[in-house]
């Protein structure tokens, strides 16, 4: 539907965003947007008499759609041993999301404990909780979900994942093994340094660690991995595979009927999964920083060989709108901006099954942002959530 038409709606609100360089699926347009009821009802291109929000020439971008995000539990732990309110922590998290410009969140949990934090487990519920009660209150700006990262090495992890699982919040598994020589921590020495800097052992006490912590763990990923899965699958939500590194991590994914591998470490396990399927997940933090902080493999040459769908945010929330925009403006990158923008929005909403957004088109949920640009950083001015203003 176009302004031209002359068909808008009648009896509700109309919000019409004009004078923007629009960021659709396949290109730019200049012109404008009407929004009412939640959803995009109008695009035209050119001028428009109508009054409305001036975008000044700006962008107008889909809200950003970001599947993991790890930023809520820095929230509630702002340092090391302080533990804060969960739903006050919830409250700080989602002022920062929506200040990224993500529009829809999933909030990475940690399911099951590792090393250096034991207190995941008993910091789980209260975490889905608070973002339950935030949400049905009305009182987020961004739409949160739940994504339940699992770690197959604890042998509590699948009973926390049976606990959470049925709650309508939660929308997304993952399995993921951080264990010294596998996956992403492959580099044996680096994860020893890490080790005894997070912990304070001696090389010697450190060695003896990593020793009787490989000498159990396989027996219990063997038992924890397998009814993790099951208990997605038996639930429909989409699977994936945190950090695939060897060949045979790709094949584990995909006898489990994992959909996306997220977070490859190497090139070889990217093609893999891409050849047969499977969606990839790079990290935003990466395009910007120009390689993994982990030593593994770097997201800018995966995505010179087509093989990243999604980019998410990890770690930083905003990294995903400086990525895609430098992303865009990197002649090395070899992407326009619109294929760009689609990483971060359309593809993930897809991937995750929220086909209602991540686009500007017609029918689809308004989640949209004001973008400027000031010194080749964007800038989000102004964001709306199923048509309300909330930045």
């Amino acid at each position: 539907m176009t302004f031209a038409d002359k068909t808008l709606p009648t009896g509700s609100e109309l919000t019409v965003l004009k004078n923007a360089r629009i960021v659709l699926a396949e290109e730019v347009v200049q012109g404008h947007v009407a929004i009412s009821d939640g959803q995009i009802v109008a695009i035209d291109t050119g001028v428009t008499p109508q009054a409305g929000h001036d975008m000044e020439g700006d962008y107008l971008i889909p809200g950003l759609v970001d599947i993991h995000t790890d930023h809520f539990e820095k929230h509630v732990y702002p340092r090391a041993h302080v533990k804060w309110d969960p739903l006050r922590a919830a409250l700080a998290h989602d002022a920062q999301i929506i200040g990224s410009g993500i529009t829809t969140v999933f909030d990475s949990l940690c399911v099951g404990a590792t090393v250096t934090k034991p207190e995941r487990r008993e910091v789980l519920g209260p975490m889905v909780d608070a973002i339950e009660a935030a949400q049905s209150a009305g009182i987020f700006r961004a739409e949160h979900l739940v994504h339940l990262r699992c770690e197959i090495t604890d042998a509590e992890t699948a009973r926390l994942t049976e606990e959470n699982i049925a709650k309508p919040i939660v929308r997304m598994v993952s399995v993921m093994e951080h264990l010294p020589g596998r996956r992403q921590s492959k580099d044996i020495e680096a994860y020893m340094q890490r080790r005894m800097a997070d912990t304070g052992e001696t090389r010697a006490e450190a060695e003896k660690s990593v020793r009787g912590l490989l000498d159990f763990s396989d027996d219990i990923s063997a038992k924890v991995r397998p009814a993790v899965v099951a208990l997605a699958r038996g639930r429909g939500l989409p699977l994936l595979s945190h950090d695939d590194t060897e060949l045979h991590h790709v094949d584990e994914a995909l006898a489990e009927g994992v959909t996306v591998s997220e977070f490859p470490c190497t090139l070889a396990a990217a093609r893999k999964a891409k050849s047969h399927g499977m969606s990839v997940v790079g990290g935003a933090p990466n395009v910007l920083r120009g390689g993994s902080q982990s030593g593994n493999v770097a997201v800018k040459d995966l995505m010179a060989e087509g093989l990243v769908d999604i980019l998410a945010s990890d770690y930083v929330p905003r990294s995903m709108l400086d990525a895609a925009f430098m992303v865009a403006s990197d002649e090395d990158f070899n992407e326009d901006l619109p294929a760009a923008i689609r990483t971060v929005t359309k593809t993930p909403a897809e991937v995750s099954g929220l086909t209602d957004r991540g686009e500007i088109a017609v029918g689809r949920r308004a989640d949209l942002l004001h973008v400027g640009v000031h010194a080749g950083h964007p800038v989000v001015r102004q964001a709306w959530l199923k048509a309300r203003r909330v930045l």
